[in-house]
């Protein structure tokens, strides 16, 4: 092998070995960019599947809370005229608050301050109509223009409606009852009047009353209210009360027949329309210190009267003071009538007609 051989031969090797670096160095930037475009593609992927799982959050979260939106918005058109849930709110005319499936006109968690001790007068009201003729007792029919007259006298005058529980609250707990002078509105037996007038006058100023039913003895044939009319008031923020099952007098009964009056008929009450029935009011207002301790005995908070008088928190509970308005009583008369019995003396012992 001479010179020009050999040397011919290094030159080959030496070509050789720089195409053998070209291709490592080609086979390289593939594998660069090979790896750049995977890295690349990974990175927007996620980035689009983290762009969609964004979306589909907020989406999510933008349809649960339309949903509750919607709920809260369903449960308002459900709840009677005025309800609150019962929270500790206070306790105003037309509110009712649900515990426990019981509806009440006063919240069970309804806190004050110092017991109350400004006396409460009650007025008592029958049928609002005018009497038809022949009528037994034409005294206490009361026109609705009559009775619409008297109780815009009486907010013109600063009074506004409350319930007895709303009262007894008051007095016993401190429970605020308003701005204004608190007045009780009760209805007694139950006449349908009672919710085809009175009711609805009240309502249109943000009133309530107590309503007084009897189980018997005054079916709707008869002029009596319906159960649905009674819980159309009691959604409508009316306390529901009883004179027992028939309007008996509770003087010349026995101790069975006193359980059934009393006892039974709170009840049967409680459970056909989900309230307290803490109030017991003696038919034709005749009681006895036997009659009190049987309505003491069957739970009810205390009871009302028919002797002229305010309510006050220093009387016994069970025989409350009630006014009775009378038909053709005017305004200004309904105003001295409450008025002059301010200062009456406590109910007696024990009240017979």
């Amino acid at each position: 092998m001479d010179s020009v051989e050999l040397r011919a031969r290094r030159e080959e090797r030496s070509r050789e070995r720089r195409r053998r670096a070209n291709r490592r160095r080609s086979a390289l930037a593939v594998l660069v960019v090979l790896i750049a475009a995977v890295v690349i593609v990974v990175v927007l992927e996620s980035h689009s599947s983290g762009n969609g799982s964004s979306s589909a959050a907020k989406s999510a979260a933008a349809k649960s809370a339309a949903a509750k939106s919607a709920a809260k918005a369903a449960a308002k058109r459900a709840r009677p005229a005025g309800a609150r849930s019962a929270g500790g709110a206070k306790a105003a005319s037309g509110h009712v608050f649900s515990a426990g499936g019981v509806i009440s006109t006063v919240s069970p968690t309804a806190r004050g301050g110092a017991p109350g001790t400004t006396p409460v007068p009650v007025l008592m009201y029958h049928v609002i109509a005018a009497p038809p003729p022949g009528a037994p007792y034409p005294g206490l029919y009361v026109p609705a223009s009559e009775f619409a007259a008297q109780m815009r006298a009486l907010k013109a005058a600063g009074w506004h409606a409350v319930t007895l529980d709303q009262v007894e609250a008051y007095w016993t707990r401190g429970v605020p009852l308003g701005p204004g002078k608190p007045i009780v509105l009760s209805f007694d037996n139950g006449y349908h009047s009672q919710y085809a007038e009175a009711f609805p006058i009240l309502k249109r100023l943000g009133w309530v009353g107590n309503e007084n039913m009897q189980l018997t003895g005054l079916p709707p044939s008869q002029g009596g209210l319906t159960d649905a009319e009674i819980r159309a008031m009691v959604a409508g923020g009316w306390e529901l009360d009883t004179q027992g099952i028939s309007h008996a007098d509770l003087v010349t009964l026995d101790a069975s027949e006193l359980y059934d009056q009393i006892d039974v008929a709170r009840r049967t009450i409680q459970r056909r329309f989900h309230v307290p029935v803490n109030w017991f009011c003696y038919p034709s207002g005749d009681y006895d210190a036997t009659v009190i301790a049987a309505v003491r005995a069957a739970g009810f908070v205390g009871s009302t009267t028919v002797v002229p008088g305010w309510a006050r928190p220093a009387d016994d509970l069970y025989t409350l003071h009630r006014l009775r308005v009378l038909g053709g009583t005017t305004p200004a008369g309904l105003l001295a009538q409450i008025a002059g019995a301010q200062h009456d003396a406590p109910p007696p012992p024990s009240y017979t007609l």
